[in-house]
């Protein structure tokens, strides 16, 4: 199963990511938005960072999901290349426990590609059938 392609936008970079899990799908779903930052293959998993987040529903999760890796990124110059996620159901919708690895942005060892400004919920859409999930999402670049 292939983990994520590039989903055709008029003026931003929307992907589509899979899992056999809702889970995996959040993971590809982050590596996806990374490798439009970067190449991935070259950022070490020498520092790792947590996330507890809640929402209300799945596509909630996803944007939140995505959009705390987008401000790590901006406040502390990180790059991600490795994630594991957790989600949960709760009593007030959904809980993810999530853990994404990387290294700061080095021009020399990393080569800039697109920055990504923001998440957004354009073209959003989360899927799940039993042993496949395919989430879908459009960053502002």
């Amino acid at each position: 199963m292939k983990r994520f392609e590039w989903v055709e936008h008029p003026s931003d970079v929307g992907f589509r990511a899979y899992g056999k899990t809702l889970a995996e799908a959040f993971e590809n779903a982050a590596l996806a938005l990374f490798e439009i930052m970067t190449d991935t293959s070259k950022v070490e998993p020498k520092e790792m960072v947590k996330l507890e987040l809640q929402a209300e529903d799945k596509e909630a999760l996803l944007y939140d999901w995505l959009d705390s890796l987008i401000s790590y990124h901006d406040s502390q110059n990180l790059l991600f290349s490795k994630f594991e996620v957790k989600i949960e159901r709760s009593a007030s919708g959904l809980c993810l426990e999530g853990k994404a690895w990387g290294e700061a942005f080095n021009p020399e060892k990393h080569p800039a590609k697109t920055s990504v400004k923001a998440m957004t919920y354009h073209m959003m859409r989360v899927e799940e059938k039993p042993g496949a999930c395919c989430v879908q999402a459009v960053v502002d670049i």
